[in-house]
């Protein structure tokens, strides 16, 4: 029993470099098909994220079903993961190309087809996302940036001039109204 637990059926450097070079496949690969599968997942993107996990699992362990080759395994792929994102860091420009330029999906207002085409989304994609973050309508949105991390970056319309002038007066009468109270309150004593 714990032979096959901790006893490795192939070599450490093999258990090493199986999930180095996964790992650089599976960037490259994301990179390649896009920010979509990172930005939201329907449920065609869960299914291929989860089946991606099951199908590389292999690679990365081999025939080796102990213990020991596991955790070489995980350890190796948190470690380039650390490597990686320190060495980006530091490394501007290349992070930039590895990670790819943001996506306007919506400018001044106006739905650019030709960026949501490019990155799959479809216009009630782009609605549920703005619904998720309390828009009710591409009207109250005046910039929408799909960035490079899947996230979106989203710029509310200022309100018309009228809708701030009208806030303000109600503002100004709730004052006046408080006054008002106030004196009427200090005559009657």
């Amino acid at each position: 029993m714990w032979n096959d637990m901790f006893v490795l059926a192939l070599p450490v450097i093999e258990k090493i470099l199986r999930p180095i070079v996964v790992y650089l496949a599976l960037v490259v690969l994301l990179r390649i098909f896009g920010k979509r599968e990172l930005a939201q997942l329907n449920p065609f993107d869960l299914v291929v994220l989860l089946s991606l996990s099951n199908t590389v699992q292999n690679a990365i362990i081999g025939n080796d079903n102990s213990v020991s080759g596991g955790l070489i395994g995980a350890f190796t792929l948190l470690a380039v993961n650390y490597v990686v994102v320190r060495f980006l860091f530091k490394h501007r420009r290349l992070d930039q190309i590895v990670e790819g330029k943001s996506t306007t999906l919506i400018d001044r207002g106006k739905v650019v087809q030709k960026n949501l085409a490019r990155e799959l989304m479809s216009h009630a994609e782009l609605l549920t996302v703005l619904h998720r973050q309390g828009f009710a309508d591409v009207d109250e949105v005046k910039q929408c940036v799909l960035e490079p991390s899947g996230t979106f970056a989203i710029k509310r319309k200022d309100p018309p001039q009228s809708d701030i002038q009208y806030a303000d007066l109600v503002k100004r009468l709730e004052g006046i109204d408080t006054r008002l109270a106030v004196l009427a309150g200090g005559k009657g004593a």
